[in-house]
């Protein structure tokens, strides 16, 4: 069975935009890992430079920033498959899926116990310069049943699509639900249930575990509904729990409660296969209890005095550390700007609009002034995308004699302007810090100017409230002077 996954890489920033992109290229060719490097190839480019040749694609087409490639793996049961059959699959899948659009490397790492391949291939397709674009549903249209039919073709075992053009198989949403943290909270439900089946020695006393846990419980018995759900605090829906697994429906859960407690639990862990796992962690040495001690320890336990501690409380609180947040805002701006009346506060928020204005008009001046030079920057760009021709030119290769032209011309071009390539390259810095800076600046006054009118508009409330309020009481003395005296 060979189940097909799809990531895509993001990029790191204007910094260094493929940083992740030729993590992930050097990551699935370790020598280690391929066989040293026998495992290991390419399709429409060379293992090598092959992060070189997808950067100069992107440059070429003007997509450098974004999402830089795209990250896919095919696992193979374990025992199933050799590497050698893995990398032959895994080719063919390449050659089928991205033909002769994209640039990608491709690996198998026959280091684990399941063999499985790696495929990385370029965002930016050579030919066209569109980018990769991964619909809803491609991977059960298109992925898989290439992965199946290549599969059958060499007597593999393959995995069911319920539906090619619109539904996923459940491997594909189990690996979805991974990719977007929902495994976090199934994995937390499953070891708190598994936990309470092994103390309870009733199904109600489950029940009362998970409610002392701080989950709520809904349909416990069938007579309230169908499915049992449970919800820990922080978690907006109720699951139902036989979502968790066959392990986790109602009758499966009471079966449970009869057959398995701490000593089966103890049991099953010593005739595991032993593992070597290194973990370093701080540990603390925990205060000895003394007979009598332990023995008070277990009648407050048992009378329910002592409870187990619950999940953190901190996603309550999440509204009221906002608030603190802007009140601490709306305190550092009055004091920075010694603002004691509303009055003040109007002032300082003219002033940010008066500011931002200003640094409007500086960006734009610097957008001017680095458009000036545009032609300049374009040259030293297509001079670094021939530089590579140009040398092999000079070591002997005639069939780039084209390029080597262009290069000269272009090298003159920006000699007769007064520039050398790095002159360019470091007014382009320059110019990109400047850049850098006045957004930075425009940023920090936008954020005071919204502050200041955040705090103006407050006061202006509190004083409407106050004047109302002050007009209903001089109305309330108004009617009660002209009821007559009786």
């Amino acid at each position: 069975m060979a189940i097909s996954k799809i990531l895509y890489i993001g990029d790191c920033g204007s910094g260094y935009a493929g940083k992740h992109l030729k993590q992930a290229l050097d990551y699935i060719v370790e020598e280690h890992k391929t066989g040293e490097g026998k495992w290991v190839s390419s399709l429409n480019c060379q293992v090598d430079s092959a992060y070189e040749q997808m950067r100069q694609t992107k440059v070429q087409f003007g997509k450098t920033d974004q999402r830089q490639g795209y990250h896919m793996i095919i696992s193979f049961a374990e025992g199933e498959v050799d590497a050698e059959t893995a990398f032959e699959v895994i080719g063919k899948f390449v050659k089928e899926y991205l033909g002769q659009e994209y640039e990608a490397i491709y690996s198998v790492h026959d280091n684990t116990d399941h063999v499985h391949g790696h495929i990385i291939f370029n965002s930016v397709s050579f030919r066209t310069g569109k980018k990769y674009r991964y619909e809803k549903g491609d991977w059960a249209r298109k992925i898989q049943p290439i992965t199946n039919r290549l599969c059958e073709e060499y007597g593999l075992s393959t995995i069911e699509i319920s539906d090619d053009r619109a539904r996923p198989s459940e491997n594909y949403k189990e690996w979805n639900d991974f990719r977007d943290g929902k495994f976090v909270w199934a994995d937390m439900i499953k070891r708190d249930i598994d936990a309470c089946i092994m103390q309870a020695a009733t199904y109600e006393s489950f029940l009362s575990m998970l409610s002392e846990m701080g989950y709520e419980i809904k349909n416990a018995y069938r007579s309230e509904g169908k499915y049992l759900a449970i919800k820990p605090m922080g978690l907006t829906r109720f699951r139902r729990c036989k979502s968790l697994g066959e392990d986790y429906t109602e009758e499966r859960i009471r079966e449970r409660i009869e057959t398995e407690n701490l000593s089966t639990y103890r049991k099953l862990s010593k005739e595991q296969e032993p593992k070597i796992v290194r973990c370093r962690v701080k540990r603390y040495k925990r205060a000895k209890l003394s007979g009598v001690q332990k023995k008070y320890f277990a009648r407050l336990y048992r009378l329910g005095l002592l409870k187990k501690r619950p999940y953190s409380q901190a996603w309550k609180y999440r509204d009221d550390i906002r608030k603190m947040q802007k009140l601490q805002e709306d305190y550092l701006l009055l004091v920075r700007h010694d603002v004691q009346t509303a009055a003040g506060v109007a002032v300082v928020a003219e002033s940010m609009t008066d500011k931002k204005k200003d640094t409007s008009r500086e960006k734009s001046r610097i957008f001017k002034e680095r458009a000036r030079m545009k032609p300049l920057f374009d040259m030293v760009s297509e001079l670094a995308e021939l530089q590579e021709l140009e040398n092999c030119y000079r070591n002997g290769e005639e069939l780039f004699e084209k390029e080597h032209k262009r290069y000269e011309e272009l090298s003159q071009r920006l000699s007769k302007e007064g520039y050398t390539v790095e002159q360019v390259e470091a007014l382009k810095l320059h110019y990109k810090n400047e850049i850098a800076m006045v957004r930075d600046k425009e940023k920090a006054v936008s954020k005071e100017e919204r502050i200041a009118k955040r705090i103006l508009a407050d006061l202006l409330s509190t004083d409407t409230g106050k004047e109302q309020s002050r007009e209903k009481e001089e109305n309330k003395k108004v009617e009660k002077s002209r009821q007559p005296i009786l």
